[in-house]
Formats: structure tokens, sequence, C-alpha cells
């Protein structure tokens, strides 16, 4: 456990034991890193938090990398990084999202190795809602594993739990009925592909000129998300991604459900239509694989197949 971005600060240590116990109880010995500093808005200077997180990924006894959640600034460790040496190494998980995904997503395209978006460490002593799998399933799991989520039909939207007042909290709070939501038009929708995303406003500050082609005889499932950027920002960032190559090989683009703000006179939803329309490939939106939670873990790399009808929607993820 490191924090390649954004530190622990002393108030919520205990959140963080608790989610150290959860990782434990799971049968796994943990190892905490020394970039864990939560007092300013990184963990400790890029070449520091970078030499932990190469050290972390590049050890055969590590199995897996948690840091506890994003940040602001991961941006900074990907000059700092040896992509080769990440290539040849014994592959080890990264998981979180948000500004993780800084890291995450150019892992997976850029070395072969896969990754999971979704389930950052504080958030794993929550159990999660029928439906959905915790990353801890997932890192655990043999090659050629197949499993299926389906949205719990419930969200939250009333802000985050206190961890300084309940750091033991096992249970999210769902108040808010939903499940996913069809932009591009309608009919039953079954459709396949290697997938591949994250978060927009990390994404959109990265060269994706390249990366979809290496995947075009497969096709992919693209999947974003808006993290906090209004309408209008991420339909910029949107347009941006597409005319730099990132959705040129999708057959179907995954929307998280957001609580960012609409603008003026263009909704969340409009944004993407207005940015993604263009491709003319089916868009459902809604999914959980956003900020709002619960959170549906996603496999970067891994072959997806994804189902939206009147009756049923589901994405079965095969780990390869």
């Amino acid at each position: 456990m490191t924090s390649p971005s954004s530190g622990v600060p002393e108030v919520l240590r205990e959140r963080l034991q608790v989610a150290v116990r959860e990782v434990e109880a799971r049968g796994y010995e943990v190892v905490l890193g020394a970039c864990m500093d939560g007092s300013g808005h990184v963990s400790t200077p890029a070449a520091a938090r970078a030499d932990e997180l190469m050290s972390m990924l590049t050890d055969p006894r590590i199995g897996a990398v948690a840091p506890p959640w994003g940040g602001e600034l991961a941006i900074d460790l990907l000059p700092l990084l040896d992509w080769d040496r990440l290539r040849d190494a014994e592959p080890t998980w990264l998981v979180g999202f948000s500004d993780l995904s800084t890291a995450i997503t150019p892992l997976t395209l850029l070395t072969g190795t896969a990754t999971v978006h979704g389930n950052n460490l504080m958030d794993t002593p929550y159990r999660p809602p029928d439906g959905l799998v915790s990353w801890l399933d997932i890192v655990s799991a043999p090659s050629g594993h197949r499993f299926t989520q389906i949205p719990p039909g419930r969200h939250r939207t009333t802000g985050w739990d206190d961890y300084t007042s309940r750091p033991e909290m096992r249970e999210y709070t769902l108040d808010s009925p939903g499940t996913w939501t069809r932009l591009d038009g309608s009919g039953d929708l079954e459709v396949g592909g290697r997938l591949i995303g994250s978060c927009i406003e990390t994404l959109c500050n990265l060269d994706t000129s390249g990366f979809a082609r290496a995947e075009a005889a497969d096709g992919l499932l693209v999947y974003v998300e808006a993290a906090g950027d209004d309408a209008f920002a991420i339909c910029r960032n949107l347009h941006g991604m597409r005319l730099a190559g990132f959705f040129d090989a999708a057959n179907a683009v995954l929307v998280g459900r957001t609580s960012a703000p609409n603008a003026s006179s263009l909704s969340q939803h409009q944004a993407v239509l207005d940015a993604l329309g263009p491709l003319n490939v089916p868009i459902v939106a809604d999914v959980e694989c956003g900020h709002v939670p619960p959170y549906m873990p996603i496999v970067n790399g891994a072959h997806g197949r994804l189902v939206h009808t009147s009756t049923r929607n589901e994405l079965t993820q095969t780990l390869v």
C-alpha cells in the first residue's frame, strides 16, 4: 500500500487501519509503504512516490498494489516511471480510480498488464451490494476467470461518509434508485470488446493518439467517467479525446454515473452525446464505474460483454 498521489491525514488513519484489517482478513500480508503522508496534496515528492510505486510493482512477492485513494497530481509520476522495466516485470495488479487513473490506464496500454479501476483501498471495508464484486475478488482470481456484474438499482446522492467519526463504516448509504441509461437511442444491445478507460479529467491530459489502434482487431468497450468538472469542460475534453483517436476502435462506450454539475444549457448526458454521438456506436450511461457509490470494478485489458435490454443489464468480464 502506497500513495502515488494523495496520502492519508492523521484524522483518517483509523479508517486506513480498518481497510488494512479487511485485506488481512482475506489472508494477505499487508506492506505499508513510506509514501503515505496526508498533510499536503501529495504524499511525498514525485521522485519518492515513483520509486516506491516502481519498487512495489516489480517486487515478485507483491501481488497487488492498492493505494488509499486518488488525489490531484499523479501525472507528475509518468516521466519518472520505467515503462520498459514494468513491461518486463512479473505482472502485479494496480488498483484504484480517480487520479490513480493517470497511472492505471497507461500501465495497461503501455505494458499489457491488466489493472483494476474501482474500489480504492479506503472503500474496501464496504460490503459490495448485490450484483457487484470487490477488487479483492478480482485480484485473487485465476487467469480465464469470468464474472458478471449487474446494476444494484440504487446509488448514493448525499455526499460521502464521515470516516473521522465512523471509521468502521461497512454499509453503503444508497438513497436513490437508478439503473443504466441508453443515450444514443433504444433497442436491445449485446456487444463485446476489450475493456479500457477511466476518469475523463485525467485521461484528457495524456497522449491517447495511439492507444486504440493496437486493439482494433477485437474492438474496444471504452468506459469513461466525470469526476467533478462541469458539463462544458467534460464536453470539450471528450471532443478532444475523440479527435485524438481514443475512441476509434470502440464498439460501445460506457459512461459512469456522475454527481458533476450540469452547465447552464448542457447536461452531463448531453455533453457525452455532443462529443461522442459522431462515433455512431452504442452509449450506455449511469454505469457504476464513477465517483458515485457504489463502485463496479472494471478490469482494464479484460474481454468484456455488455448487455443492455429492457429487462437485462450486465457486464461480463473475462480475465485473459
